[in-house]
């Protein structure tokens, strides 16, 4: 990242805002995103790459014989390349969801809304909608002309063209969002040949109009009026976070100028007014009016901006990210490493090496007891009878052998099947009979019941009952 060696403080509101009166029935008129070239630029560019190619990678990687991520929700199974996790797993869900919290924090709290800039879907998918725009309308200027002339045959055909290809786009992308839920190797031959479940044609159909509609039409709408994360994230700002400041004290006032002038001498800043930074905004802002919640740390007016600087031979930084308004190496990191960031680091650190070890470290199979509700004991001619249910998970994807005994109490023996079989990735509900003989103890007493793999010796204990009558 381009900093500049300047140690002025860049203010947050850099000129008075003015009121406006709007009609909240007023038309929100058109963006035009004028394209723009550069550093931050390519860091866009670099995490759409990336994150697409995991999306719509992800559901064609196989492990073994199966999908390697895939959450079957009709089995109620979610695999995860080795893993197999099942609904009695939503504790890591729980762990999952607290990690994401803590990283939100711990994110915007050091560099802004720099997700919403970069990886964010929304961002993303409006970043690809606008380059299909693009290459088929033309650049600002000619988008704007086409869009004020007359329909007729030629823009009737290029209009058609880019909704066809986002159309396109749009139905790819929702067929690889269900993907993820229904193997996608059953599933793509299933759409070209319309035999999709009910459910499958609903998320089919509602992702892709998503798509379509939010990066096609609403765009920037979305992060001003519906992303929840541009309102509540003035709460998780501090004076040293990380956002695109405007250094107003270099640049005003500004004013338009010839290449050679000697602006210094005229009382003029280093801006030149000439709203490039606006044109390229993809929410349509002027940064130069200070921080606005509309504002997603893109930096495409940065790199615009120090086009205009190079081209005007002025230094670069007129418009940079700021941090505490010192955009020094050694400012940049002695604002990074704070108590706030770094208790917040510390959390995030902490339970996501636990949530991983423990998933790591998860049993093969899990157990679980009920006693029958129906009947406390039994009495027989060799002593008192207790019955249970066994539930058993078999968590791997080969069948299991398993070894069932009690302890606990003196001769405790088991007098149903003390060995049984489960199938890959099955569960089963055995009925399990525990007896004792003729015992001078009475009540309830303790025990355990131990369900060990076979050959592998893992051994999973719970632990359980056994009444005696007085």
């Amino acid at each position: 990242m381009q900093a500049s060696r300047s140690k002025t403080v860049i203010p947050i509101v850099a000129t008075p805002v003015t009121e406006k009166t709007m009609s909240l029935y007023q038309k929100t008129a058109k963006i035009y995103p004028r394209t723009v070239n550069g550093y931050f630029k390519n860091w866009r560019w670099l995490m759409i790459w990336l994150t697409q190619i995991v999306f719509y990678g992800l559901p064609w990687l196989q492990y073994g014989e199966r999908q390697a991520f895939l959450m079957d929700i009709n089995a109620q199974r979610f695999y995860l390349f080795g893993m197999v996790i099942f609904p009695q797993d939503l504790f890591y869900l729980a762990l999952l969801l607290i990690v994401c919290a803590l990283g939100l924090f711990l994110f915007t709290a050091v560099a802004g809304r720099l997700w919403c800039g970069f990886s964010c879907p929304q961002s993303v998918y409006t970043e690809i909608f606008l380059w299909m725009e693009r290459r088929i309308e033309g650049d600002r200027m000619a988008r704007q002309k086409l869009d004020a002339q007359p329909w007729g045959l030629r823009k009737t055909a290029i209009k058609f063209s880019k909704h066809g290809v986002w159309l396109g786009f749009a139905m790819v992308t929702g067929i690889s969002f269900v993907g993820y839920f229904t193997p996608i190797r059953e599933l793509t031959p299933a759409l070209l040949n319309f035999q999709l479940s009910g459910w499958e044609w609903f998320w089919f159909g509602f992702y892709s109009v998503a798509t379509y509609g939010n990066a096609g039409f609403l765009r920037e709408q979305v992060c001003k009026h519906m992303c929840p994360y541009a309102r509540f994230q003035s709460a998780m700002f501090d004076n040293h976070t990380l956002i695109v400041a405007y250094d107003s004290e270099r640049g005003e006032p500004r004013g338009g100028r010839s290449k050679g002038q000697d602006f210094k001498a005229e009382g003029l800043g280093s801006c030149i007014d000439c709203n490039i930074c606006v044109q390229v905004c993809p929410v349509g802002i002027d940064i130069r009016q200070g921080l606005q919640y509309e504002c997603i740390s893109c930096g495409l007016c940065i790199d615009a901006c120090d086009e205009v600087m190079d081209k005007m031979q002025y230094p670069r930084g007129l418009i940079r990210f700021s941090a505490g308004g010192n955009t020094s190496e050694h400012g940049l990191l002695s604002h990074m490493l704070r108590p706030r960031v770094l208790i917040y680091s510390a959390l995030f650190a902490l339970i996501f090496g636990w949530m991983a070890y423990s998933m790591l470290h998860k049993p093969n199979f899990k157990v679980d007891i009920m006693r029958d509700r129906n009947i406390m004991y039994r009495e027989t001619s060799q002593g008192v009878e207790n019955l249970y249910q066994l539930h058993l998970i078999n968590a791997t994807e080969q069948a299991q052998h398993y070894r069932i005994r009690a302890k606990g109490l003196p001769e405790i023996k088991v007098e149903s099947e003390q060995s049984l079989t489960v199938n890959a990735t099955k569960e089963a509900l055995i009925p399990l009979s525990l007896a004792i003989p003729h015992s001078e103890r009475a009540g309830s007493q303790r025990i355990t019941i131990e369900v060990t793999a076979q050959p592998s010796g893992e051994t999973v204990s719970t632990d359980s009952t056994f009444y005696i009558p007085h």
